[in-house]
């Protein structure tokens, strides 16, 4: 828990919102409603969880202007509550333990610049020519290899690995068990055998991106792979050699792009979707959870593959008459060409 206190007033004018009730009440964390106590800022911002409202404890609550008719507590209210939250929980970000300036048990080559006002953390290993700029935190043992250049106010987390070439850009930050900059899937097969490519490109990443722990981000083949201005990568993702994802678009978790494709700006793509290689995907585009792309997307718009959860045994049915699909389009295109036959005559 946050040892930050603010009044209601002072949130209240942190993100321009209507208070009502008493602005000197204190709150000294967040929680959700069925949680929230009384010196908790909870919020609403879904409709299902109306029912909690009339019986949360919370000492105020975050609201759209319709949800306060049927709410007496102290409330803040604002057009879009959950961008509301997503501020204020800034204010309550557990403060950061990192050590100031550089531990006695990081190893750092000679050639590499660090900023006086950087942080870097015991374990961490820095290689040649590393460039690392004002107010950057590097957490225990991560790893930075050769020529590799974290631009200002970026953050990486334990244990975090930057292969060679790999840059950073401004106000990022890197979860735990990221690996930027491995080799991309490249072999020729040669008579059965495999003759491995060199993976001679790099990474690079704009400002303002977040990548999940346990993140993979391969180097490019020839030219770099690259993630845009404000992307956001979650858990367990898979960005293969030469990828290029546009600006602000958002990846969930357990996805997996193939190589050299290339995202649009502002697509959102859900969890555990399988990606191709070599697609345009335009930008502005949805595509749903566990939705297979095979082919390019040229309209932005919402795309889905399979097909949703049902019953087992209606699915298992569904099954065989999915494999009888093509016997039965073959047999009604017989019964129509019979249809035209006798229409004919």
């Amino acid at each position: 828990m946050s040892s930050n206190e603010y009044t209601l007033k002072q949130i209240a004018e942190f993100l321009s919102a209507e208070l009502h009730g008493d602005g000197e009440f204190k709150v000294s964390a967040l929680a959700t409603l069925e949680k929230a106590g009384s010196s908790d800022l909870s919020f609403i911002a879904n409709s299902k969880y109306q029912k909690y409202l009339c019986d949360t404890q919370a000492g105020a609550v975050l609201m759209a202007p319709a949800d306060f008719e049927q709410y007496k507590g102290n409330a803040l209210i604002i057009d879009n509550p959950y961008l509301a939250y997503a501020r204020v929980s800034q204010l309550f970000i557990l403060p950061s333990e990192s050590i100031e300036g550089v531990a006695n048990s990081a190893n750092i080559a000679n050639s590499a610049k660090i900023a006086d006002t950087a942080s870097i953390a015991h374990g961490v290993f820095i290689g040649e020519r590393v460039v690392v700029e004002d107010g950057v935190v590097i957490g225990p043992n991560s790893v930075v290899g050769d020529d590799c250049r974290i631009s200002a106010s970026s953050v990486l987390q334990a244990n975090v690995t930057l292969y060679a070439d790999v840059h950073i850009g401004q106000s990022c930050l890197v979860h735990s068990g990221a690996v930027l900059g491995a080799d991309g899937f490249g072999f020729a097969n040669e008579k059965g055998s495999w003759v491995k490519i060199a993976q001679l490109g790099g990474v690079r990443v704009g400002n303002s991106v977040e990548i999940g722990a346990g993140t993979t981000i391969d180097r490019g083949a020839l030219e770099h792979t690259i993630i845009s201005d404000g992307v956001i990568l979650d858990n367990q993702i898979q960005i293969a050699h030469n990828v290029t994802i546009g600006e602000k678009t958002a990846i969930a978790g357990c996805t997996a792009v193939a190589g050299s494709t290339k995202i649009g700006a502002g697509c959102t793509i859900a969890g555990a979707c399988g990606i191709t290689g070599h697609l345009a995907i335009a930008a502005g585009s949805h595509i749903t959870a566990m939705s297979l792309v095979t082919k390019s997307i040229t309209e932005p718009g919402v795309y889905s593959s399979g097909t949703g959860m049902l019953p087992h045994n209606q699915w298992k049915k569904n099954v065989v008459r999915f494999r009888q699909l093509d016997d039965l389009a073959r047999r009604i295109k017989s019964v129509e060409d019979k249809i035209t036959e006798i229409k004919g005559s």
